[in-house]
């Protein structure tokens, strides 16, 4: 794996200072660690990040869900209701080309650390905020998480079976994908001020993201003048078969295999009988074209299903990909995790953590020059606050001790 893996300096330099917690806004943070930005984050000395823990109240003895979003980062403790606190961490932001929140609607601005007030201390800062609605909306002051966004945002209303009710994605993009939209507006403006020196306050709502990811609902919204519709393992608004989820031997929960023929290449049907040993049905005028498929789409499937459940997931894939026809198997998430090639490109690493077991996680998926970026432990709760406090503001031993007498830090 060492060939594969090396640490990104793109951001090196780039000081990040870090007030988010649970997954929207550490999701973009640790994807700027990820570049080589120095992403020091900041968190109450009593328990910390509340996604340190999955039990109210308790320790982080759970800590996957940490780990996931907070890796390649640095964890300080201050305490930003005590005065000292809130000047040091003040002062850390003088220091910053990047400050990220996502608390709820209001919360930065009663602790004294809002834009304007940010701005003043840092006019080229790169102040980012994640919130659950935009401002204007008539749910600014709601709080959300990311079934709450991915609700209000469409995604639920395009997901499940046709004759079923709404359901929700088993992915988070409302959090990681908000994320992801704010860090690549991060960068961009990172790259402007090299020109002007000029701060901004980028905004973004988990709600407004979703509609990003909507794009190809709302371009059947646009064709058809009515709602986007469910469509199961079908893609609304697009009339083509056979398209959609196939069972396959031996029956598992997951034994399932997506195949889909394209309209723009009718050569699809032809081979795809061929694989199936269906050649007996080439030109047959029911199957003919994609039109007659789609009135035949509960015929269609059976023929195909057939087939399928004869074969695993796997071979499924392997034999109709060979044939050039887009399959992909049903994959779970420990099937994904047994997948040594992951491991051996970079894309999954196993973070070795001080405290805690060693632990298999994605990484950054891009690579650069065939290299992926290494994995770091996520932080113990205030792990680095000495190191920070010191290279970043420059206090000898006698002041630290100072401001952890104070209670300002942990």
């Amino acid at each position: 794996m060492s060939d594969s893996v090396t640490d990104f300096t793109f951001l090196q330099g780039v000081k990040v200072i870090d007030f988010t917690q649970f997954e929207a806004g550490p999701s973009c943070t640790e994807s700027l660690a990820w570049l080589g930005a120095d992403v020091v984050k900041i968190e109450n000395p009593k328990m910390g990040d509340p996604g340190r823990r999955l039990r109210p109240d308790q320790p982080d003895t759970d800590p996957y869900y940490f780990h996931m979003f907070n890796a390649n980062k640095k964890s300080i403790t201050v305490n930003l209701k005590s005065p000292e606190g809130l000047a040091l961490a003040r002062e850390m932001i003088a220091q910053a080309d990047v400050m990220m929140e996502n608390f709820a609607p209001g919360a930065i601005e009663r602790l004294g650390l809002s834009y304007g007030e940010v701005k003043a201390i840092n006019p080229g800062i790169i102040y980012a905020q994640v919130k659950g609605f935009g401002e204007g909306s008539p749910y600014e002051k709601n709080l959300a998480f990311d079934m709450i966004a991915q609700a209000c945002g469409g995604t639920f209303s395009v997901t499940g079976d046709m004759d079923g009710p709404p359901t929700r994605p088993g992915v988070t993009i409302g959090d990681t994908g908000t994320g992801m939209l704010m860090a690549i507006t991060i960068l961009g403006a990172l790259y402007k001020r090299r020109e002007t020196g000029e701060g901004h306050r980028l905004q973004i709502a988990m709600q407004d993201a979703m509609l990003h990811y909507m794009r190809v609902n709302f371009a059947t919204q646009g064709r058809t003048g009515e709602a986007a519709q469910r469509g199961g393992s079908r893609v609304p608004g697009v009339s083509n078969a056979p398209m959609g989820l196939f069972p396959s031997a031996p029956g598992g929960p997951n034994d399932y295999v997506y195949i889909m023929t394209s309209r723009a290449n009718p050569e699809h049907w032809d081979r795809l009988l061929g694989v199936i040993g269906r050649e007996d049905l080439i030109g047959d005028e029911r199957y003919l074209t994609p039109a007659d498929r789609v009135k035949n789409i509960d015929e269609v499937d059976k023929i195909i299903a057939a087939w399928t459940r004869r074969q695993t997931k796997h071979d499924a894939m392997e034999l109709v990909g060979a044939a050039g026809i887009p399959a992909g198997a049903v994959l779970d998430t420990d099937e994904l995790n047994n997948d040594e090639t992951f491991e051996q490109r970079g894309i999954m690493q196993t973070m070795v953590h001080p405290v805690h077991r060693p632990f298999k996680m994605p990484g950054w998926p891009v690579r650069v020059d065939g290299q992926a970026t290494r994995l770091k432990a996520s932080p113990m709760l205030g792990e680095h606050t000495d190191q920070v406090i010191s290279e970043w503001l420059g206090l000898n031993d006698a002041a630290l001790a100072t401001l952890k007498a104070d209670g300002a830090a942990g």
